[in-house]
């Protein structure tokens, strides 16, 4: 050997047992800080996270919220009261639970039917001056049987649209010097004004007494309703039953 040393295999063999234990003390040191820095964060992380899933998820779906005031244009204004679970024929269904308080009626509505069943939020405080608006316009009265136009108005009324209520509204109104209404047309109109006003209060704030007196006040304003002048064709022709 050129040092003038004798290489042995024994000397060889301690050398890489040497190398090999320092190696593994050196994992060993490392090995527990990357374990600290990786996987506690992860846990703390997801633990947050979940907690604000399932708090959300308790109280919201789809855009609504508990407690919220909707409509559901079959019944009109009503209250989202909590969020529930059933199970039907071994699937899980969610429910939003609405309270009519007027009615007197709790109604359970699936969550994915909402958008065919036609559920919306309120009216913004601008398509509620909309409505008001075409109160003051004029009465639009269709030269057909009354059935037909009945028909159309109960879709109007049961259509949620605030605007289509209003226009029911203007169109059944009578004035004092007005024929009264007919037994099926005041019908109509008491619910067309009641549709009208609870959205109204619900969105206002204030109580239906003054909204309806809101909606009154708009519909006198509109153009002069009294009987038609001598030798202007009326634009009824058959009388409601």
């Amino acid at each position: 050997m050129p040092n003038g040393k004798k290489v042995t295999r024994r000397m060889i063999g301690n050398k890489k047992t040497a190398v090999r234990t320092a190696a593994k003390k050196a994992v060993e040191r490392i090995a527990p800080k990357k374990t600290v820095e990786r996987i506690v964060p992860k846990i703390v992380a997801k633990k947050v996270v979940d907690n604000d899933a399932l708090k959300k998820a308790a109280t919201q779906r789809q855009g609504f919220k508990t407690n919220e005031y909707i409509v559901y244009p079959a019944h009109g204004v009503g209250q989202i009261t909590t969020i529930e679970e059933q199970e039907v024929a071994g699937y899980k269904l969610e429910l939003f639970v609405i309270n009519f308080v007027k009615d007197k009626m709790t109604l359970r509505v699936p969550i994915a039917k909402i958008a065919s069943v036609g559920m919306r939020k309120l009216a913004e405080p601008a398509l509620v001056r909309r409505a008001l608006e075409t109160l003051k316009g004029r009465a639009r009265v269709k030269r057909t049987m009354w059935s037909r136009r009945a028909q159309e108005y109960e879709a109007k009324i049961n259509s949620g649209d605030i605007v289509a209520i209003a226009e029911v509204v203007r169109d059944l109104y009578r004035s004092d010097q007005q024929p009264e209404q007919s037994y099926s047309e005041r019908q109509l109109y008491e619910a067309a004004l009641d549709r009208l006003s609870r959205e109204i209060s619900a969105v206002q704030r204030i109580t239906e007494t003054e909204a309806i007196k809101e909606i009154e006040a708009a519909l006198a304003k509109g153009p002069r309703r009294g009987p038609k002048p001598e030798g202007e064709e009326a634009v009824v022709t058959d009388k409601a039953a």
